[in-house]
């Protein structure tokens, strides 16, 4: 008898999935835009204004008979169902029960979406600067940015994860947070390939500054935290790994890639990321106003830090925008500087495009080292690269790829440039739906009672001591050592 042949992986259906994508989104620079018809949030005061087509404010979708005429609700149904044939096909090629994984997964889709619609609430959303208040109208808000629906739907899946059994394992056949991020991330490839063009363009040194910054933070950052989780809470080099790659280089998809380089257990990479998420929050909500009250002066320097302190893209980039809106109304207000907007949050995008890519090569370097110190049971033999390319993350490859051909091609010109800008912008709201499912799915697959069996307790404690204790303010510090006195263009 022949052995039944084995499906995909997840990560080897992530990098197809992605890159199918990724192709669709490319027929914008033939003038075709066949994602025009995918769903955004947006902020809203009304709820039958919560979504609308990607495509209603932009180019026209598949020769025009989609966008602007769709509405957001028929447009979220529009991308369920697209969505939901995609990944249909790969659940196929992971060989798992293909109806049962629809089922589940449009139980996920909508409860999801609904959450990170009400996420971009105008008093959660809008950012509490008299402008956008105004702009709104609206006299407050928390101003959390449209990033608050990831926390509103991780905390909705936390909730039926440990409250409604029933309901989770209805969900669990696609609660896949391992595959939907790493399609995620390698959309997002395209998306930071354009903006590492346009930051060339404008700053060549703030790019090559923030490189350095990176390097220079991230060799700190990482070494302590792998020390300090064995030598101290003791835990595995298992466990080790992937938290100091969660704490240090860049949160969830960090954590998932180091996870697959050195084989670690599905759990250790889920129970760090739902760490990453929530710590993320309370970053958001604490730095950027720290930064307005110390750093008015050194605008860039407050961008930098953000990019460094804050662990997540998204996360991170909200809280430059949030940090560059409150500092240069006060340095309006208190020194009479007006400052040219955006540059803050150049700096912070710059530095989370390194950091992103760093997450590739610091897999590829734990890939070999594992193979050749950890996992050779104290056998001294030479191995393979094709051992270590068995461990590399296969979606790795699908970032790399997406962010270098959308990076060269913004670059040969501004027509170009303008087709991957809006490339980039279509394709981003699919990078926020998947994302969008990992946070959700990581909820609901997170069993409290399992994960303080294994040891979530000690994982917060050592997150709290290394990001607090040291890697906000080294990154502080960094920041500082690389922008120090370079300031944002005059009105």
């Amino acid at each position: 008898m022949h052995a039944e042949k084995k499906g995909f992986t997840e990560d080897k259906t992530a990098l197809l999935l992605g890159s199918f994508i990724f192709i669709v989104g490319m027929l914008n620079f033939a003038g075709m835009n066949w994602l025009g018809w995918i769903v955004r949030a947006r902020t809203w005061l009304d709820p039958v204004l919560m979504f609308n087509a990607t495509g209603s404010s932009s180019a026209k979708a598949i020769g025009g008979w989609i966008a602007p005429a769709a509405t957001g609700w028929i447009s979220l149904f529009m991308t369920w169902a697209g969505i939901t044939a995609l990944l249909a096909i790969g659940a196929k090629l992971m060989k798992v029960d293909v109806v049962a994984f629809v089922k589940a997964f449009t139980l996920i889709f909508f409860v999801a979406y609904i959450c990170y619609g009400l996420g971009n609430f105008a008093y959660i959303a809008v950012s509490p600067t008299p402008k956008d208040l105004a702009a709104a109208k609206i006299t407050w808000s928390i101003g959390l940015s449209g990033e608050a629906g990831y926390i509103v739907a991780l905390v909705v899946g936390i909730i039926i994860g440990n409250f409604m059994p029933g309901l989770a394992e209805a969900m669990r056949p696609a609660c896949r947070p391992e595959m939907f991020v790493k399609i995620a991330i390698i959309i997002m490839g395209a998306e930071l390939g354009v903006k590492a063009a346009d930051a060339i363009g404008l700053a060549g040194h703030v790019v090559f500054r923030g490189l350095c910054a990176i390097v220079e933070a991230y060799l700190i950052y990482w070494a302590l935290v792998y020390y300090i989780s064995r030598k101290y809470f003791k835990f595995s080099r298992e466990w080790a790994a992937p938290l100091a790659s969660g704490i240090s280089i860049c949160g969830v998809s960090a954590a998932i890639a180091t996870g697959g380089a050195i084989r670690a257990r599905p759990v250790v990479p889920i129970m760090v990321s739902s760490l990453v998420v929530v710590f993320t929050c309370i970053e958001m909500l604490i730095l950027p106003f720290i930064a307005s009250w110390g750093l008015h002066t050194e605008p860039m320097v407050a961008g930098g830090w953000m990019g460094l302190a804050v662990k997540s893209d998204g996360g991170a980039i909200a809280s430059g925008a949030i940090a560059e809106a409150l500092i240069l109304a006060k340095a309006k207000a208190v020194d009479g500087i007006s400052y040219q907007t955006g540059w803050v949050v150049m700096v912070t995008t710059t530095v989370k495009i390194f950091i992103d890519v760093f997450i590739g090569i610091w897999s590829m370097l734990l890939a070999y080292i594992w193979c050749t110190k950890i996992d050779n049971k104290g056998e001294k033999r030479s191995v393979s690269w094709s051992e270590v390319w068995d461990r590399f993350p296969r979606f790795v490859i699908g970032y790399i790829l997406t962010f270098l051909i959308l990076l060269y091609l913004s670059l040969q010109s501004k027509e170009l440039y303008k087709l991957g800008d809006a490339m980039s912008r279509n394709i981003n709201s699919l990078r926020v739906l998947f994302f969008l499912m990992t946070f959700f799915t990581i909820g609901v697959i997170s069993n409290f009672r399992r994960l303080w069996a294994e040891g979530i307790g000690r994982l917060a404690a050592v997150y709290c001591v290394c990001l607090f204790g040291f890697i906000i303010w080294i990154g502080l510090f960094i920041s500082w050592l690389f922008f120090h006195g370079i300031k944002p263009p005059l009105v």
